[in-house]
């Protein structure tokens, strides 16, 4: 008899049940946060947004974000006009707490639409392994940790994401994949990580001809560049008329900020600085100098405080460049052979590349490979292998944002049950394929999934007891460095699946 799975709708009604049961759980700065957003721009005129510096949470997001916020703001201002006021800094009324919390439940059914798209347009053979993949993405615990624990508007973004790579799957639709990717952009310029891929997807496939490259189809050009035009300037053109533009653009991206945005975000840089860490105790035997003031700092993960004892210090430029390199390697074979399966690889090729590589890159980024990975994860089982320590170290590494004692059972109850469940679901439903199964990246993936526990017991629970508050650093560079082998094998593989297939 076949598996029955439960509707997305069912899903999402019992999550979001799950999720109003979180409203008093622990909330980040990130709560204070929008709230602010909130108060800047119901309190304050579209003249002032980007410039108003009460708190130090000062807007930061592009301008369809922050209208966002603005519309947000009028509801608010109903159920506690308290909460829109910009000097009232870190308030938190229940009645702040429950709204903003429904607020990011009522968005997020965005991301579900948009998924339940993605299981209508998928071929009837493989809608069955299409509707495992939307489960597995709302049932998310990252989304769970970061949106409804952590606090932000993650799944809402998502579902915008979601919603133009399923358009990209149909020729009919392509315009309004890449319109609805530049009004992403203007949500969150987190996106621009993907927007390579975007770029030669629709250059290849919509404005230049099948038959060949030298055949320019105008008329789609000049429909999408006016329809760019058009969102960017719906978002940007208020702020370039008031000549606002730079001030913008400094809020937007704050270089001054350091390499690391926290130590435990898990890519390449937190294994370098594992390396420097590990070679401070062996420099003297080597004769290699060491930089004394900069001994402490890779210990504390502190915002644009991470600095080198031993090896050479990393600068933006380093980072651009090394990004630049490994995202162009897959947009090669995109503007090749631009389908579809090839375009959600290049995206998440495109992820990998900025998450591991990136300046300042928050640990929440991991969502921007995981999501769009799901997509087309059940593919086959050479996808699914690259793809299953990618989940598990993506999820363990958001373990360290949420650290107090009563949130700890949530997080690793829920995370383990989850990849349990789809674990197991998705190795049933993944086909076998028609290319030879690479031997180490499957014995990676066992082996990796198989220290997991372990490791977690450790970091969470055991080093407390056994250490109590000594050594703080050792549990985030266990997880780090634990995480950051995860992603990178992850990422290894899936280039190894991606160029063979």
């Amino acid at each position: 008899m076949a598996e029955s799975f439960p509707t997305l709708t069912q899903c999402a009604l019992v999550a979001a049940a799950f999720k109003v049961l979180l409203f008093p759980a622990y909330k980040s700065t990130d709560f204070e946060v929008h709230r602010n957003w909130l108060a800047i721009t119901n309190s304050l005129p579209l003249s002032e947004w980007y410039y108003e510096k009460t708190s130090e949470w000062t807007l930061d997001y592009p301008p369809f974000f922050a209208y966002f916020e603005w519309l947000l703001a009028h509801v608010a201002r109903l159920v506690d006009p308290a909460m829109v006021r910009v000097y009232n800094l870190g308030y938190d009324s229940w009645e702040t707490v429950y709204f903003q919390r429904f607020s990011v439940i009522i968005t997020e059914l965005l991301l579900v639409y948009a998924l339940q798209m993605f299981i209508d347009s998928s071929p009837l053979q493989s809608k069955r392994a299409a509707q495992v993949a939307a489960l597995s993405v709302v049932l998310s615990p990252g989304l769970l940790i970061i949106d409804h624990i952590h606090f932000q508007y993650n799944g809402f973004m998502y579902g915008i994401l979601v919603a133009s790579l399923v358009l990209a799957r149909c020729k009919s639709t392509l315009l309004q994949s890449g319109l609805i990717f530049g009004a992403l952009l203007c949500f969150k310029h987190i996106y621009l990580y993907l927007a390579p891929a975007y770029f030669v997807f629709l250059l290849r496939a919509y404005c230049l001809s099948a038959r060949s490259i030298f055949q320019i189809k105008f008329l789609n050009c000049v429909k999408l560049g006016l329809g760019l035009a058009g969102i960017f300037g719906a978002a940007f053109g208020p702020f370039a008329l008031m000549e606002q533009i730079p001030q913008l653009l400094s809020r937007l991206f704050p270089f001054s900020r350091g390499l690391c945005h926290a130590y435990w975000a898990p890519n390449v840089w937190a294994l370098y600085s594992l390396a420097d860490r590990v070679l401070i105790h062996f420099a003297p035997k080597l004769g290699l100098p060491l930089k004394t003031e900069a001994l402490n700092s890779v210990t504390r993960g502190l915002v644009g405080d991470t600095a080198f004892a031993v090896l050479p210090e990393i600068t933006p430029r380093i980072c651009f460049a090394l990004t630049l390199f490994f995202q162009v390697l897959p947009l090669i074979k995109l503007f090749k052979r631009p389908t579809w399966e090839n375009f959600i690889g290049a995206v998440t090729l495109c992820g990998y590349a900025s998450f591991l590589f990136g300046w300042h890159v928050h640990e929440k980024a991991i969502l921007l490979v995981i999501i769009p990975f799901s997509l087309i994860a059940l593919r086959d089982r050479r996808h699914l292998s690259a793809f299953r320590p990618l989940i598990v170290a993506g999820h363990v590494s958001l373990f360290p944002l949420i650290f107090t004692p009563a949130e700890f059972p949530i997080k690793t109850i829920y995370t383990v049950f989850w990849l349990v469940l789809f674990l197991m679901s998705l190795d049933r439903m993944a086909p076998a394929s028609n290319k030879p199964r690479v031997f180490l990246l499957d014995r990676f993936s066992t082996l990796y999934i198989a220290v997991s526990i372990p490791l977690i017991a450790y970091a969470s629970l055991f080093h407390q007891i056994i250490f109590g508050n000594r050594l703080e650093f050792l549990p985030l560079m266990f997880t780090s460095s634990y995480t950051a082998i995860g992603v990178v094998g992850s990422w290894v593989g899936y280039m190894v699946v991606y160029y063979t297939c």
